[in-house]
């Protein structure tokens, strides 16, 4: 059974596959599209709100032919106690796959050890791979000129400012070292990548491609896109006046646009707090791609699941 957990589950074959696939998906918006989950049926398990990727993979599955089924943490029994090992035994019974944005990446491991259906990661606290497809074909559209997508962002350098030790600064320390792109990160001294992240890239057998820097101004130097992710993240609202005090020099702003390369994008997985990680300005730029960004997780995403769905067969 093949799982998506992290950005490296896929080899390189299939990461071509997954990025042709979602060319091919957003030239048709959803018409004639290819009903690879014809007769499946997906769920959708989410112990935390969202907006895109909900909606992005609801769409998805349906576009796809498949018959997508939403469960709120508090709509299974895990609420009540039952085990994530149960859970995933049942759920199997049922399912083709599952979709899961949870907090623990330990719940996603054990669905996929314990049931016996397609485990897609939604998100979780230590990885957030499906943005990172969708961020990187968003590039990649824009610099392949009818080339090679996965090609064109080979020797990209892309700085990610803020907090650098969340799930977006993880991803992109592995999905930079999977795309060849080089990744240098800006925040404070205590936001410096953990041991888990550098072990996982060491794990994947692929060369690390990542620095870290406190000073932003220095990691921005030479980029081409230029990254960064909300301060505040789902749980960390007890820490909110510390984190956006300590984190204020990181801000995304004109001065530092102006400090990347002439042609730079800029990117945000949203939502944004304008004034918090970027303002406003940088936001409504020429150089911001957000909304592709948004509308590419749908076109990627399907592309993933089907990629997985024939991989399962």
């Amino acid at each position: 059974m093949k799982h998506f957990l992290k950005s490296t589950d896929f080899k390189h074959h299939e990461v071509e596959e997954v990025f042709s696939l979602a060319q091919q998906f957003r030239k048709l918006r959803g018409q004639q599209v290819p009903s690879v989950l014809d007769k499946q049926s997906w769920a959708l398990l989410f112990f935390k709100s969202s907006t895109r990727t909900r909606v992005s993979f609801e769409v998805g599955i349906h576009e796809l032919g498949g018959n997508a089924i939403y469960l709120n943490k508090n709509d299974v029994q895990i609420s009540r106690g039952e085990s994530i090992a149960d859970t995933a035994r049942v759920l199997s019974r049922y399912l083709h796959g599952i979709i899961i944005r949870c907090y623990d990446h330990s719940v996603l491991e054990e669905f996929a050890q314990q049931g016996s259906m397609t485990v897609v990661n939604a998100l979780s606290d230590f990885l957030h791979p499906c943005q990172i497809y969708a961020d990187a074909f968003t590039m990649a559209e824009r610099w392949a000129n009818g080339g090679s997508l996965l090609d064109s962002l080979k020797g990209k350098k892309i700085a990610f400012l803020g907090d650098t030790a969340c799930n977006m600064g993880n991803s992109w320390m592995l999905g930079g070292a999977l795309f060849g792109m080089e990744v240098a990160l800006a925040g404070p001294p205590a936001f410096e990548p953990g041991s888990e992240i550098q072990s996982t890239i060491k794990e994947s057998g692929i060369e690390p491609s990542w620095s870290f820097h406190t000073d932003p101004m220095e990691a921005v130097k030479n980029a081409d896109v230029v990254y960064t992710d909300v301060w505040v993240s789902m749980g960390m609202e007890d820490e909110e006046d510390e984190r956006l005090e300590t984190l204020k020099p990181y801000q995304v702003n004109q001065k530092v646009m102006e400090a990347a390369n002439p042609d730079a994008l800029f990117l945000h997985c949203l939502p944004a707090h304008p004034g918090q990680e970027v303002t406003q300005a940088v936001l409504d730029s020429s150089s911001s791609v957000i909304f592709d960004q948004a509308e590419n997780r749908l076109h990627i995403q399907k592309a993933i699941m089907a990629v997985l769905a024939e991989n399962s067969k």
